[in-house]
């Protein structure tokens, strides 16, 4: 626990000499880093290791940011920000996603392309720093240089790999400034570079421990790892189940550590992997981001998508939101009355005060002075009306976000949840999936019983019996179905529905399939084929 902590402060540190640089959005922001000054102790050097974590926050999470998490999110089939009466148009921004009308100049698109390239060169610059300076000048062995580079190209993996799932078609760039305007690879190029820098690189790193909590280790690779080839078919044209499948085993085996030390376990519950002790309480978290608000005054800022206005009286903390992000209709009624997901990690139904569950927290707009009761509808029943779009919320539309809870502002470990981007649920069902896959879109044996040990978890043992999968009702729909119930708010719903052929032909809520294929990408932003006359536009934009 005094590594992980040490690691924390170093965070703080971070945070403080660098705090600009995650919303400064502009072309030189790598320059922001200089190094001549800099690396003169290991402290120092693990400040510059560490950046990219901290920046991290900005684009994988919900956090306000027009993010990769957004698009990934508001562009599929489970989460919408309405126009809620007076609130919520933001010139349109959030309808074009749900549409899937999007253009080429707006910032949706840009600033994704921007965060995570941002981030790569955080990367970029400590790996280029490590190869070149003097160990003794930067007070670290030799071991710890090359595991410190490893650590980082394998971050940087991770952000290539986001990037080409959302652009397909990207410059790949390993030294800052060079070339000043670097071409267009394709997305097997891409993919074949991300691959060879995880395969490289994964036997360089720690196992995860609690001493690695945040940071990338083994687990972190081969979740990655397995993430890649099990899209591997949409981003290449050649399918990897095989592959898929071993590097899940390498986690699944104990190989790549536990978060609780040793081989990591599923959590027994709907909530322990969320909690504002996950860090230490969670056995399955894989990869997350790191907050402690206790130490840094850092903190993951969901309130600011999810919450609505008066959201600080229902979980009795200090910070309300911009009532946007509401869970779409169609997608709530895809749980089950009796799964408990459906009533744990979202809130639905009149609300009450922490401190007083008797008393009624109340609306501040079409509801001012009545009680709040968030509704599973998305129209203007304040006005009697029955038409639903994203034009016609109002401030109590739709069921609200529950999976992470803060906890009081009292709480000794208020708002200090970790934010998990891969957990070892994810790698039972990227298994799963392709076993699935390979036998020609059956299940198997072997594949009920991963995707059955995750799910009994949402149910009691009395209706168990028949919420339980079997080789004949798991089919490739319902694991889809089954995807989005529990990795629901976890920003991995579009990429999902791609891989299983419906982002662009399926209907929900009040979208209509476009039918068309190239959208499964988004466009290179516009500014940047400006900026740079050797990118080209992706196909129909």
């Amino acid at each position: 626990m005094k590594n992980l902590i040490n690691i924390k402060n170093i965070l703080f540190v971070v945070l403080v000499l660098f705090s600009s640089s995650c919303t400064k959005l502009d072309e030189t922001v790598y320059s922001s880093i200089t190094s001549t000054n800099f690396y003169n102790n290991p402290n120092e050097v693990l400040s510059a290791v560490l950046r990219p974590y901290t920046h991290a926050n900005a684009w994988a999470a919900p956090t306000s940011q027009r993010s990769y998490y957004r698009l990934n999110e508001l562009s599929a089939d489970q989460l919408a920000w309405p126009v809620k009466g007076i609130h919520g148009y933001d010139n349109g921004d959030w309808i074009r996603q749900h549409y899937h009308t999007w253009v080429t100049s707006e910032d949706n698109i840009w600033n994704p392309w921007s965060l995570m390239y941002t981030g790569i060169g955080y990367c970029n610059d400590p790996i280029k720093n490590l190869q070149e300076y003097d160990l003794d000048r930067m007070g670290i062995t030799e071991a710890q240089r090359n595991q410190y580079i490893a650590e980082l190209k394998v971050l940087r993996a991770w952000h290539y790999l986001k990037l080409m799932d959302l652009y397909g078609n990207i410059p790949v760039v390993t030294v800052v400034g060079e070339p000043l305007s670097p071409p267009t690879q394709s997305r097997a190029q891409v993919f074949s570079f991300i691959e060879s820098e995880l395969k490289e690189n994964v036997g360089l790193l720690p196992v995860l421990s609690q001493q690695y909590v945040g940071r990338i280790t083994q687990a972190a690779a081969y979740s990655m790892l397995a993430e890649l080839y099990l899209n591997s078919l949409v981003w290449t044209g050649t399918e990897r189940w095989a592959d898929c499948i071993s590097a899940c085993d390498k986690i699944i085996s104990g190989a790549a550590g536990g978060q609780g030390g040793g081989v990591a376990t599923l959590d027994t519950d709907l909530t322990t992997t969320y909690k504002n002790t996950n860090t230490t309480a969670s056995k399955e978290n894989l990869f997350v981001i790191a907050y402690n608000y206790q130490l840094t005054t850092t903190r993951c800022g969901w309130n600011s998508d999810f919450y609505h206005f008066s959201q600080q009286y229902i979980y009795g903390g200090a910070s309300n939101g911009n009532d946007g992000v509401v869970v779409i209709p169609s997608a709530y009624d895809a749980f089950a009355s009796n799964d408990k997901r459906k009533t744990t990690w979202m809130l639905i139904g009149p609300q009450y005060y922490y401190t007083d569950p008797t008393k009624a927290v109340t609306g501040s707009y079409e509801y001012k002075n009545q009680q709040l009761v968030f509704v599973n509808n998305i129209q203007r029943n304040s006005e009697g009306s029955i038409v639903s779009n994203m034009n016609t919320g109002e401030e109590n539309s739709g069921a609200r976000f529950n999976k992470y809870n803060p906890g009081p502002s009292t709480d000794a470990n208020y708002w200090s949840n970790d934010w998990v981007l891969y957990r070892l649920t994810d790698i039972y069902f990227y298994k799963a999936e392709a076993l699935m896959r390979q036998a020609g879109n059956v299940a198997t044996t072997e594949a009920v019983s991963l995707i059955n040990a995750c799910r009994k978890r949402a149910f009691s043992d009395a209706d168990w019996s028949t919420a339980a999968y079997t080789t004949t009702s798991l089919t490739m729909d319902e694991l889809l179905a089954e995807r989005g119930r529990e990795f629901i708010f976890e920003g991995k719903r579009r990429t999902d529905l791609i891989r299983f052929g419906k982002f662009t032909t399926a209907s929900w809520w009040d979208h209509t399939p476009t039918g068309n294929a190239n959208l499964n990408i988004f466009p290179i932003p516009q500014r940047q084929i400006t900026a740079n006359k050797n990118l080209v536009q992706n196909p129909g934009y």
